[in-house]
């Protein structure tokens, strides 16, 4: 089970030092991304906020930084295209795709399936799905696809531990990128971070 952001190409993206990515693949966040990778990251969860939010949080600066970066260090609710993807690692075979719509901010419908509260989707195309059955979690791909899509049933200890893993990737992106942001984003670099911890639903960093 691995977070991650879904992307698109950025080639004349020029604020500061991205990767090379296609559009509509998926980021890995986790604490081993390269300063680029992280990069990548800020640029694309940013770019998922960067719509003129409401009157009351103040007026858009004019410069192209602080322009791009109003949205995300401003709007209460954040969006960060992704969520979390679940891979049998010995066949490559995804029982879990986030899909249009799902974001990374959502996370912890998982513990709500865990504590058993019944099922939770994940986007569509596919419409991946999580439902808790019994002492077990069933993962499917697409929930619409009439029987025909991958799935799996996994005991609901091993879901947890999965789980508790992604977010611990999730933590370790975030310490990554406040580094990452004092280096690159000096002015910004606290607001930034603080965005950052809003946009993936955890506690800020200290």
């Amino acid at each position: 089970m691995q977070p991650v952001l879904e992307v698109f190409a950025a080639d004349d993206f020029a604020l500061w030092p991205v990767g090379e990515h296609e559009s509509y693949g998926y980021l890995a966040l986790d604490g081993d991304l390269t300063p680029a990778e992280v990069g990548t990251a800020v640029m694309q969860i940013a770019a998922c906020n960067d719509f003129e939010p409401e009157e009351e949080h103040g007026l858009c600066p004019t410069d192209p930084l602080g322009t791009f970066l109003h949205g995300l260090l401003t709007m209460p609710d954040l969006f960060a295209a992704g969520g979390f993807r679940v891979t049998d690692s010995a066949t490559d075979t995804v029982f879990i795709q986030p899909g249009c719509c799902c974001g990374l901010e959502s996370w912890r419908d998982w513990l709500e399936v865990l504590e058993g509260t019944g099922s939770s989707y994940f986007g569509h195309d596919p419409s991946s799905a999580a439902e808790r059955v019994g002492d077990s979690v069933r993962l499917t791909l697409d929930a619409y696809a009439n029987g025909n899509s991958p799935g799996v049933e996994l005991p609901v200890e091993q879901v947890r531990a999965l789980v508790t893993g992604a977010q611990q990737d999730l933590r370790d992106f975030l310490s990554l990128a406040g580094t990452w942001a004092e280096q690159h984003l000096p002015a910004h670099a606290a607001e930034v971070t603080a965005a950052l911890a809003r946009a993936l639903d955890l506690e800020p960093t200290q």
